[in-house]
């Protein structure tokens, strides 16, 4: 059997609105608003993150051009230098970074439900896995199905979201005694570079997942034209709603109020609609955060099924289900593994120590583009707009964050950047000297 490309535009499109759109803009803005403490700052923070995440984007789009193959990101590594490079994002994905954010995000999910039905911390554990099953039932099922939930999902997301922008502006007028954040121009001058720079990076976390829509590349319609037009439409939409959304908390709720919030949505939804605002914000961060996972479960087992056939994964998960046509085992292990760091409590830990090294495949991802189109035979069907510009920006972009995580919390790094490079003897004990050596003799 091979994979059935049922993804059209609208459906990639939503993947990348509904896995970027998690519960970070609902708690997040109080982390970029403490760093940068104006609306104005706040703002251009936003703006600037979301450019970033658009040149990202767009070396993404190139690159899902010139090679529309299951896998994305591990495609494109394994292609511009090896397979062991490859194979290292494939391991920290799978074993920390994308089953970590799933799990996380279940966690998020079942503390939102804890809000309308009292759980203890097994309660909420047994949420999140539930969370994580059905998701993965869903998508077990047919990325026709999930894929289209999804877009249902995504589209309810964007139009809350919308109600959100226009409720808010219209009570926030009226409300009494009212000294919204966005009239005051507070410690404007106590903003410094650096303030600034760790803001974008709270930014840019909240953009995070970006880059998922490529793992189904064999599955969308026309991958070439689609996927860069669903990157660029994507992020444009999250974008603009993130601006819209830190207006309008900046409009309802004082400054000190911002700062102070570890859930601004809610608060400014209970100061204009009460108590059953906060609620409703409760219900939409729960509907959120589930479109967002099954945008991951969806991606996520794209790619080890993608390293089966190369080789680099447990060759069982190179299997496509005979009546769905979905890499099934690759998901089911994904699930397994998912609910085993919820049970354990371990993707705290881990999450946090690892998530960083992202961003240093991103750099490699990046520059890579300037070693492809060196090659007489790359030609992809869309180019990065601004180049060398673009790429470059990227880059240094993501050098920068790796090197602040570095800086501000060494030990973490250090455990975490070992957990990857741990990958390294595993890829050369698990694959055939001969096929490793071919393998990488083709790749350069």
């Amino acid at each position: 059997m091979s994979l059935t490309r049922s993804i059209t535009l609208t459906q990639a499109t939503a993947m990348v609105v509904g896995t970027i759109v998690g519960s970070s803009i609902f708690v997040q803005p109080s982390e970029v608003s403490r760093a940068v403490p104006t609306f104005a700052g706040m703002l251009l923070v936003w703006i600037v993150a979301g450019a970033l995440t658009w040149f990202g984007a767009s070396v993404c789009a190139e690159l899902t051009s010139a090679l529309p193959r299951t896998g994305g990101v591990y495609v494109f590594l394994r292609e511009i230098y090896t397979p062991l490079v490859g194979f290292l994002w494939g391991w920290a994905m799978f074993w920390v970074m994308h089953s970590g954010i799933i799990a996380a995000m279940s966690m998020v999910f079942a503390r939102y439900a804890g809000v309308f039905i009292p759980l203890g911390d097994g309660g909420m554990r047994a949420v999140a896995v539930a969370a994580i099953l059905i998701n993965s039932a869903i998508n077990y099922a047919g990325v026709k199905r999930s894929s289209t939930l999804q877009t249902t999902i995504t589209t309810t997301k964007v139009a809350a979201v919308a109600s959100i922008v226009i409720v808010g502006f219209a009570l926030g007028s009226r409300l009494p005694a009212r000294a919204p954040a966005i009239d005051q121009p507070h410690a404007a001058s106590a903003i410094v570079l650096s303030e600034f720079l760790l803001a974008v990076v709270a930014g840019l976390f909240a953009f995070g997942g970006w880059h998922v829509v490529t793992y189904t590349a064999e599955e969308t319609v026309a991958p070439e034209r689609t996927i860069p037009r669903a990157l660029g439409l994507g992020i444009a939409v999250v974008t603009a709603a993130y601006v819209a959304l830190n207006a309008v908390y900046f409009y309802i709720l004082p400054i000190d109020r911002v700062l102070a919030s570890t859930r601004v949505a809610a608060d400014a939804a209970a100061v204009v609609l009460g108590d059953a605002g906060a609620r409703g914000i409760s219900a939409l961060v729960m509907f959120s955060v589930f479109g967002a996972m099954m945008g991951s479960i969806l991606a996520a087992p794209r790619v080890y099924f993608a390293m089966a056939k190369d080789g680099l994964f447990l060759t069982w998960v190179n299997h496509l289900h005979p009546r769905f046509g979905t890499p099934h085992r690759a998901i089911a292990i994904q699930a397994v593994w998912a609910s085993v760091l919820v049970l354990t409590g371990t993707y705290r830990q881990l999450f946090s120590r690892v998530i960083f090294t992202e961003w240093i495949f991103f750099a490699l991802m990046a520059g890579g583009i300037f070693l492809l189109r060196r090659r007489p035979d790359y030609r992809p069907a869309y180019r990065v707009w601004g180049y060398p510009w673009t790429p470059i920006v990227f880059v240094v972009a993501s050098t920068a964050i790796v090197i602040n995580r570095l800086l501000a919390f060494p030990l973490d790094s250090a455990a975490g950047l070992a957990l990857v490079a741990a990958g390294i003897p595993v890829y050369y004990i698990w694959c055939r000297p001969s096929t490793t050596h071919a393998a990488d003799v083709a790749y350069y």
